[in-house]
């Protein structure tokens, strides 16, 4: 990937990502949202999965640790189709899921290239 292209895509990775994790912490209709998936300890898997993408968020955007920094990303993200907008598929639809995925979708794919392009070199 051009080095140029490359650094942008890890500044809109970064943006997103610490964004997302900052409001996680701060907007408390979250910890409901985790409740309601029947995750065991919502409100420490929210904390924790905020602190990681915030983390994880500024090293991809700041160009460190970006081989190390992705993998839990991307475990998020998976987690977040599968637990968040699958069931969208079985209830609302494909465009309705089409929709509601297409951040989830467009970061995952992000995140993928950015990684696999980092362990070719």
């Amino acid at each position: 990937m051009h080095f140029q292209i490359h650094k942008w895509v890890c500044y809109a990775i970064g943006y997103v990502f610490i964004t997302s994790g900052i409001m996680k912490l701060v907007n408390h209709d979250f910890i409901g949202i985790f409740i309601n998936l029947g995750i065991p300890f919502p409100e420490f898997t929210l904390y924790v999965i905020a602190m990681i993408e915030v983390a994880c968020g500024m090293l991809i955007a700041a160009g460190m640790y970006i081989k190390h920094a992705t993998p839990p990303l991307i475990i998020i993200m998976l987690g977040a189709l599968f637990l968040t907008k699958l069931p969208i598929l079985a209830n609302g639809g494909f465009l309705t899921f089409a929709f509601e995925a297409r951040l989830d979708i467009v970061m995952l794919i992000l995140l993928v290239i950015v990684w696999k392009n980092l362990r070719l070199k």
